[in-house]
């Protein structure tokens, strides 16, 4: 661990789901909501396909190689497809509002204190698959000032496309081998790993990274962790 220390000047962070709790922030926005609709299924259930479909319908957006759907949108359309097959009736206004809520998530508890000991180090920003003015209005909610906020509406394409991490790079002004990039999520350290980009992976749910020729060069179970690590003599 020393090691990577001594290399790397400069942490990026995926925002939903490894900075703010985007599993649970959805379920407790939908529960009294799908209450009323009179849904009989568990909302983590809701959130999870609502959540898996996202991200399949992004990952068709950036193969299909097009203009770059906002993530606003492709969140609407999964969660409108969710609403469709749990077989209620819902307005447009709804499904703004659902979507909206990905905006108010808050940071796990272990997060801020934790960045605020990396940032006394290092360089500090948020590469997330989030549009701008999405990321724009989380930012009161994370209440940390990270030194970048970077959409991949500057690249045009969601994670894990290689277009994202290097535009990041270009923005954050670091050599690949001086970023460390942290997230929960496997798909999104590998992608970063594949430009050259060093990874954290936060395993907070306990689960294996897979086998994958581009493991993390740092496995921690929360933010507290990452930073102890980090920031030790």
């Amino acid at each position: 661990m020393t090691d990577l220390k001594g290399k790397i000047t400069a942490l990026a962070f995926d925002q939903y789901g490894t900075i703010v709790d985007m599993q649970g922030g959805l379920v407790e926005a939908v529960t009294p909501f799908l209450r009323e609709k009179g849904w009989p299924g568990e909302p983590h259930r809701f959130v999870t396909w609502w959540r898996r479909t996202h991200f399949e319908n992004s990952m068709i957006d950036s193969l299909c190689d097009g203009d770059h759907t906002p993530y606003r949108l492709i969140g609407q359309r999964a969660v409108s497809y969710v609403m469709d097959r749990c077989g209620f009736a819902y307005s447009p206004d709804e499904v703004a509002w659902l979507v909206a809520e990905i905006e108010k998530l808050k940071p796990f508890p272990d997060v801020i204190e934790a960045l605020g000991r990396l940032h006394r180090r290092y360089q500090l920003a948020i590469l997330s698959n989030g549009d701008r003015d999405m990321l724009e209005a989380a930012k009161p909610h994370i209440g940390f000032p990270f030194d970048h906020v970077i959409s991949v509406e500057e690249a045009g394409y969601f994670k894990p496309h290689r277009r994202t991490y290097t535009k990041a790079l270009e923005i954050i002004g670091e050599a690949p081998g001086q970023v460390l990039f942290v997230a929960n999520h496997a798909f999104d350290c590998i992608g970063a790993k594949s430009c050259g980009i060093r990874t954290a992976f936060i395993d907070r749910r306990k689960r294996p990274f897979g086998h994958t020729p581009h493991q993390p060069d740092l496995v921690v179970a929360d933010f507290k962790e990452l930073a102890d690590v980090l920031t030790q003599p």
